[in-house]
């Protein structure tokens, strides 16, 4: 490796770091997270393998760029670590970033309605408007939990449960979403609780949904590839604002 390609690894690095960093301060300023038990990762190496990570049970509103862990996803004495990761973190994470390079960025958390809706029997997201339609026919409902978060086996499940999708909704847990780039995960997820938001009050009324039939909801969903942009514009918009309010997490 020459010194021009290690000077553009580490600017790499420095900037997954970053954002990264802004993807916690948001999603505490969003109240999206629970406690400090969730967990956000990013890797920063081709092969996906080498990724970042929140430090074992650090409040999402204080994370900084700094901090974060650097894990390898083909080390197994990670856990021996005097810095050890979280291990429900470690088994997730580590399971998918082994598994599938392309989820450059995975933000695991229990946001409060999505997680409710997680809660139902059937936890579908119904079409009923823009934000909705957006996951109609790209959302893997996992329903088979078979065990707590931190055993190796319930990681590779959900791995294997993740490849080929960006959002997952995991049955009597949470959510799980992947992206490109930081940016486009966080998008995600943050549509995701705004969609399972707008059904749960829909749901509150009594009254019946007006679903949408699927030759629509497909269309609006094909509609949200064509501003794949926007989510970057967003993120970069937020991060302008902690900019102003809470610059500590480019630490």
């Amino acid at each position: 490796m020459t010194a021009t390609d290690t000077t553009i690894a580490e600017l790499d690095e420095a900037q997954v770091r970053v954002d990264l960093a802004a993807a916690f301060r948001l999603a505490a300023r969003m109240d999206l997270h629970e406690s400090v038990s969730n967990h956000f990762s990013a890797t920063v190496s081709a092969d996906g393998r080498r990724f970042l990570c929140n430090p074992r049970w650090r409040h999402f509103g204080l994370v900084t760029a700094s901090e974060l862990l650097l894990l390898d996803a083909a080390d197994p004495s990670t856990m021996d670590r005097p810095d050890a990761p979280d291990p429900s973190a470690w088994c997730i994470h580590g399971a998918i970033h082994a598994r599938i390079p392309t989820a450059r960025a995975v933000l695991h958390c229990h946001p409060p309605y999505a997680t409710a809706m997680c809660g139902l029997v059937d936890p579908t997201i119904p079409p009923i408007n823009q934000a909705t339609a957006r996951f109609w026919g790209r959302t893997v409902y996992d329903m088979e939990i078979g065990g707590p978060p931190d055993d190796p086996a319930e990681g590779a499940r959900v791995a294997d449960a993740m490849v080929g999708n960006s959002v997952m909704m995991m049955g009597n847990h949470g959510v799980t979403v992947v992206g490109e780039t930081v940016a486009h995960a966080f998008e995600e997820l943050y549509y995701l609780e705004r969609a399972c938001r707008d059904v749960v009050l829909a749901l509150s009324t009594g009254r019946p949904l007006r679903v949408m039939d699927d030759a629509l909801a497909s269309s609006i969903a094909e509609m949200w590839t064509r501003f794949t942009d926007q989510g970057v514009a967003h993120f970069a918009e937020q991060k302008a604002l902690l900019d102003r309010h809470d610059p500590g997490y480019r630490d």
